[in-house]
């Protein structure tokens, strides 16, 4: 869980979370698809569908295989690169509408969020790959942003998205606060790979839906400090 981290064995550590020289409250940095709401098979659904359309064969797989954490803009301009094809006139913008119109119907906060955050005292925010008005609908939809607002922020503020560590420093001086005494909850390698980038502590999550067997150990292997599979 968020408060008794696991080993690779599943067994509960007894190590703190909390960074045990911090002289501060430390703040804890939420990536919000697949760690606050179960964004990840809904939003590739909505991805590869847009792709197909447009004549660009990626499915769902291969999207979350290559693009969960990354920017929609750095996903694109991938996907172009790797084809040598443009995407049409107006695709992202598209792209973004269909997701916001199923967010606000069908999304779901990942289990145990609510009660996770309200047990966690003390400063929290919210650093997304997704623009500020998904990373809104996102939270507003199901139920989360009493827990965070004014504290959310993009990735598009800065110029290098993840696993670039540009955002997550922002968000610490933003915050007021040092890197080294914030912890970072992240459910992708690319998320994981930009917190130890910025000198943070890096919890994995790998409780959401889209988790596969192997995710615990991606998430190690990029540097995460802890995995958790529940947020209670």
């Amino acid at each position: 869980s968020l408060f008794s981290p696991t080993d690779s064995s599943g067994q509960c550590v007894k190590r703190p979370i909390f960074p045990a020289e911090a002289s501060e409250d430390p703040v804890v940095i939420f990536d919000c698809n697949g760690v606050l709401v179960d964004s990840e098979p809904l939003a590739t659904a909505i991805l590869s569908q847009e792709f197909m359309r447009a004549g660009f064969p990626l499915t769902p797989d291969m999207i979350a295989r290559y693009f969960t954490g990354r920017r929609p803009a750095d996903m694109f301009a991938d996907v172009e690169f790797a084809t040598g094809r443009k995407l049409p006139a107006g695709f992202a913008e598209g792209v973004a509408e269909s997701i916001l119109r199923r967010f606000r119907s069908e999304l779901r906060p990942t289990l145990h969020a609510a009660y996770a955050l309200s047990w966690l005292r003390g400063p929290k925010c919210v650093a997304s790959s997704s623009s500020l008005e998904r990373i809104r609908v996102s939270l507003e939809s199901t139920g989360l942003i009493r827990f965070f607002e004014p504290n959310l922020f993009s990735a598009n503020d800065v110029r290098n998205g993840k696993p670039a560590p540009d955002l997550l420093l922002y968000v610490a001086g933003k915050m007021g606060v040092e890197p080294a005494v914030c912890i970072v909850v992240e459910d992708s390698p690319v998320g994981v790979t930009a917190g130890v980038a910025a000198g943070m502590t890096v919890i994995g999550f790998a409780g959401a839906s889209h988790a596969g067997s192997d995710t615990a150990d991606q998430l190690r292997a990029a540097g995460a400090r802890d995995v958790i599979t529940d947020l209670r």
